[in-house]
């Protein structure tokens, strides 16, 4: 029996409900990837015996060990199936490959389940950090609602839009009015002076004169 502190099985059934991986019950599938956590106490182990354990008889492909309070210690093997475990060059960052991923394995500074850290983390080939489930959850949780206010903006301008769309058109009918009352205005002028011109002319006729020829 051993139990890594961290191992990755691949093309198993995930959905399946274990209490442990139990090899026999697995059709004789050992994890493709272990990560121990090592403390004082077994480094010795976790480097050695287990490391032995792994390659020869596990032949897990990619084994890393890493102390939580040593944030350089992080080492990995690839198996070679011919020469055993080779040590695993970092790249510029600290990062070690894992090719039965297809990830990078380093560190990172961080706050999880409420405790900040250096935490042992996926990257996949860009660079970017691989989310663990909860952060996939906030992150969804706020896009979802950056969607709403951008949404409630979009609602917020269409209706200032229409607000402003609806005052032109009370000004356009202001203005209308405006000049309805002007028009109606200049024919009562104009009926005015019609009936003035008319008075007049009646009176000249009376007084025995002819408006035509004043």
């Amino acid at each position: 029996f051993r139990g890594p502190d961290f191992f990755a099985v691949l093309d198993v059934d995930g959905t399946k409900q274990r209490q442990g991986w139990v090899v026999w019950q697995e059709e004789g599938h050992y994890p493709n990837v272990i990560v121990e956590l090592m403390s004082p106490s077994t480094s010795k182990v976790d480097t050695g015996k287990k490391k032995d354990i792994y390659g020869r008889i596990f032949r897990t492909p990619d084994y890393f060990v890493y102390d939580p309070f040593k944030p350089k210690s992080l080492q990995g093997w690839h198996l070679d199936i011919s020469k055993g475990y080779q040590s695993l060059v970092a790249n510029e960052r600290g990062w070690l490959w894992c090719e039965s991923l297809d990830f990078w394995l380093g560190t990172w500074s961080g706050t999880i389940d409420r405790e900040e850290a250096v935490w042992l983390r996926f990257y996949d080939t860009e660079g970017n950090l691989v989310l663990l489930p909860e952060e996939v959850a906030q992150q969804e949780a706020e896009t979802a609602q950056q969607r709403l206010e951008e949404a409630e903006q979009v609602v917020e301008a269409e209706r200032q839009r229409a607000e402003a769309e609806s005052q032109r058109a009370e000004a356009e009918s202001q203005r209308a009015e405006a000049e309805s009352q002007r028009a109606e205005a200049e024919s009562q002028r104009a009926e005015a002076e019609r009936q003035r011109s008319q008075r007049l002319a009646e009176r000249l006729r009376a007084m025995g004169l002819d408006p035509d020829n004043l």
